[in-house]
C-alpha cells in the first residue's frame, strides 16, 4: 500500500483547531489539547519527542473563508445581490461607489 505525500508529513498546524498563538514571545506556538507552548511547530515538537505524527490533530471547521459563500443558495443571494446594485440609479450610493471604483482602477489598468 503506498501512502500519499499527506500521510507522511506532519500535520499542519495552522489548518488543526487546538492550535493558538500564544502571548509569550519566547513560546509563540501553543496546542490547547495537549497543554504546552513551544518554540517551534506543536506538531514538529510532538515528532521530535515521540517519534511519531500528532495524533490530536483535527481539522478547523471553516467557513466562509475569503467572504466566499458557505452554500450555491447563497450564491444565488450574492448575484441577486450584485445584480440589483448594478442597475441601481446613477445617483445613488452604491452606483457612485462602484463608478468612483471603476475609474480609479481604469487609471491604473
Amino acid at each position: 500500500m503506498n501512502a500519499s505525500p499527506a500521510d507522511s508529513e506532519a500535520p499542519n498546524c495552522w489548518q488543526c483547531q487546538h492550535f493558538s498563538v500564544s502571548w509569550d514571545p519566547n513560546l509563540p506556538y501553543a496546542c490547547r489539547l495537549m497543554g504546552f507552548k513551544t518554540r517551534i511547530m506543536p506538531a514538529i515538537e510532538v515528532l521530535r519527542a515521540d517519534g511519531s505524527r500528532c495524533q490530536g490533530f483535527s481539522r478547523k471547521k471553516v467557513s466562509g473563508v475569503s467572504g466566499l459563500p458557505d452554500s450555491a443558495s447563497e450564491q444565488g443571494a450574492i448575484a441577486t445581490s450584485a445584480t440589483s446594485e448594478s442597475s441601481a440609479s446613477p445617483n445613488s450610493p452604491a452606483s457612485s461607489k462602484a463608478g468612483g471604483l471603476l475609474s480609479t482602477f481604469g487609471k491604473l489598468a
